[in-house]
């Protein structure tokens, strides 16, 4: 999970996800995972491959100090003495961490743990669905059994993105050779949240927003850099330190004066443009509606939470929202938005109980169960949820009915759909009287904001606005933003399509073989055609972007694959292409594999090479180019449902709500 800030969960994934907005200097891989080690011999340290490396004691304190702090926490490889260190910020749902990791096998065999110290810190990213899970199943690993066997866990999550899963880390923990029954509980406890959560608050100090980075004694490498690239770095490095400690300075002093010498503070990252911060300007149109609330209808100050009862950042806020409530008491109401993200298998069925306690028991009993689920997490599995029911004096049945039904599902989903409308895009989001604040603040940023809307609302009062009204007259002046862009794309006849030819509801897909956001999607879009059906027709579009170098020719691929057998045959090609988009060497996606894949599409290979060779399909690949170009449409995955535009790897519920806008009203008018 990712915070946009410290103290803030995940957006959903968005324009950042795209290929060219933010990884354009990333080279894609991934590896393939190796049989789990066996245990190494006494004395010796597991390397991140595996091999068996001698290393020096390390000594038991950490560098605070440096600019790029090394901690006791921190898994190592390499002696605490080294005369290198190369701490580096990885997501291990990340392919191009997986990437950077083989070149730090390489680095590992070339320098020895005399010479170089490898760190890791977790930055999992908020469109990675189970890097936070991981990163967290990771760190238990570590408390357990220390970096070596945080080292073998880690090989088996970058070699495995597609399997990470609860089960999926416990037999990796065991391979690593930790006790199952301790792992499961360590990991239930989330014991190694608090760790995950240090490593992103440094990564937001070091305005680090992206994987793989790497500091190099302080020295910035952002990317999956070659080893050449490292290679430089750390000779530099390596003269470096031997004339510090000529000069005089300690051994243990080493890395701590290197990283201040050498790190440089970045300006902060450009803000993300689907990713809205904290807003003390825009007034935003965020209803009450139906809510629970917290506070009287007069209140001159009204604050709408969007929040998740899974969400750990969520449930650090809430002792602020008391002392907001303490502080202000008849001022300030409170109002409820659920916002289960889609990653937290447990918070949908919790909102369901707290919605069924309010159901029995009206607003009392909806805050009484959202105080109860918020004190139990993360014990939410549903047998917990259904107890919780019964301490709170709910019918357990009925709880169970609401939990297995999803009995108040539609009103989830609209506080949902909500979110989705205010770009509310992680939990906990605040709006207060509609200005936005991202996050688990503390109480100051909320005070600041509350103290001006009260002088406000009380000039609005004094001016003849009734309190009861107050909120409303300021919605009506508030901004609400479209759902989503409008763009109009020059169709191709021929392009490769699924679906019925005459369905209501086209969808122009601008995608890349060798974009990794784009392979995601492709669950999204399967989910798309299941729950519609005949209604919606896919149309495939190439945009193969210059940085995947590979991308032109398996675009021309799946073209002559159609070209000889149609739209089945661009599809079975389609589903190679992606299926071996990640291949271990990188080769997936190079010529020889292509012609594997249109042997067993049962192509004609021959005339299969011949087109690859002379680019017969190049003039309607770059048609399509143009087409993403003339609609402003220049990263990958990129959707036009209807007319309105979905850029990147985005959930289903965004597909669902303007798929069924088309439904109800037809494609839009550009």
């Amino acid at each position: 999970m990712r915070p946009p800030t410290p103290s803030s969960t995940p957006r959903r994934a968005s324009l950042h996800a795209w290929c060219a907005a933010s990884l354009a200097a990333l080279v894609l891989s991934c590896g393939a995972a190796p049989a789990a080690p066996a245990s190494p011999p006494a004395g010796a340290k597991i390397t991140s491959t595996g091999a068996v490396a001698e290393v020096a004691e390390v000594a038991a304190v950490g560098e605070d100090d440096a600019a790029v702090p090394i901690s006791t926490s921190d898994p190592a490889w390499g002696s605490r003495r080294a005369l290198v260190s190369v701490v580096l910020f990885g997501d291990l749902q990340c392919p191009f961490t997986g990437k950077v990791l083989t070149t730090v096998h390489a680095l590992e065999e070339k320098y020895g743990p005399a010479d170089l110290r490898v760190v890791w810190k977790e930055l999992p990213l908020s469109f990675h669905a189970e890097a936070r899970p991981a990163a967290e199943a990771a760190e238990a690993v570590f408390i357990l059994g220390r970096s070596d066997a945080f080292w073998r866990f880690a090989e088996q999550a970058l070699a495995h993105p597609s399997d990470l899963s609860a089960a999926a880390y416990e037999a990796w923990a065991v391979g690593a050779g930790v006790d199952l029954g301790t792992f499961r509980r360590t990991a239930a406890a989330h014991a190694g949240g608090a760790k995950v959560d240090a490593d992103h608050a440094l990564a937001d100090r070091l305005h680090v927003s992206g994987t793989p980075t790497a500091f190099v004694n302080g020295v910035q490498v952002s990317g999956a850099q070659p080893v050449e690239r490292f290679v430089a770095v750390i000779d530099a490095e390596l003269a470096k330190a031997k004339s510090r400690l000529a000069a005089g300075v300690t051994p243990d002093a080493l890395y701590t004066e290197a990283s201040k010498a050498n790190f440089k503070a970045p300006a902060a990252a450009p803000e993300d443009d689907d990713e809205p911060k904290a807003d003390t300007k825009t007034v935003w149109n965020v209803p009450v509606g139906g809510a629970p609330v917290r506070g009287g209808a007069s209140a001159l100050v009204t604050v709408v939470v969007f929040s998740d009862f899974q969400c750990p950042y969520c449930k650090r806020v809430e002792p602020t929202l008391q002392r907001v409530r303490e502080t202000y008491g008849d001022k300030v109401r409170i109002v409820w938005k659920d916002e289960p993200l889609p990653f937290h298998p447990h918070a949908m069925p919790a909102a369901e109980l707290a919605r069924e306690a309010r159901a029995e028991k009206g607003e009392a009993g909806f805050w009484a169960a959202h105080d109860a689920l918020f004190d139990a997490q993360p014990k939410l599995e549903d047998d917990d949820l259904v107890a919780l029911g019964k301490k709170l004096g709910l019918d357990a049945s009925r709880v169970r009915r609401a939990i297995t039904e999803k009995k108040y599902e539609a009103q989830i989903r609209a506080d949902v759909d909500l979110s989705d409308d205010v770009h509310a895009s992680g939990t906990p989001h605040f709006f207060v009287n509609g200005r936005r604040l991202v996050g688990a603040q503390p109480f100051e940023a909320f005070q600041a904001v509350i103290d001006e809307e009260i002088h406000h609302a009380e000039d609005l009062v004094a001016s003849g606005t009734p309190r009861r009204a107050l909120y409303d007259a300021m919605m009506k002046t508030a901004v609400t933003p479209p759902l989503a862009e409008v763009r109009e794309v020059a169709p191709r006849a021929t392009a490769p399509f699924k679906g019925p030819a005459g369905a209501p509801v086209v969808i122009e897909e601008f995608s890349d073989f060798e974009c990794p956001f784009c392979a995601r999607a492709e669950p999204t879009l399967a989910e798309v055609t299941k729950a519609y059906g005949g209604k919606v027709k896919i149309v495939w579009r190439n945009l193969p972007l210059p940085f995947h170098k590979h991308a032109q020719l398996a675009a021309e691929a799946a073209a002559e694959a159609q070209h000889q057998k149609g739209n089945a045959g661009f599809w079975a090609m389609h589903d190679k292409l992606y299926a071996h988009q990640g291949d271990h060497d990188g080769s997936g996606l190079e010529r020889p594999a292509l012609d594997v894949y249109a042997r067993e599409v049962g192509l004609d290979v021959a005339a299969f090479d011949k087109a690859l060779d002379e680019h017969t399909h190049q003039a309607e690949v770059q048609a399509d180019k143009d087409a993403a170009g003339a609609a402003q449409i220049s990263g990958t995955p990129a959707f036009i449902v209807g007319g309105y535009l979905i850029p990147g790897a985005q959930p289903m519920n965004k597909f669902r709500r303007i798929i069924d806008k088309v439904i109800a009203s037809g494609p839009a008018k550009p």
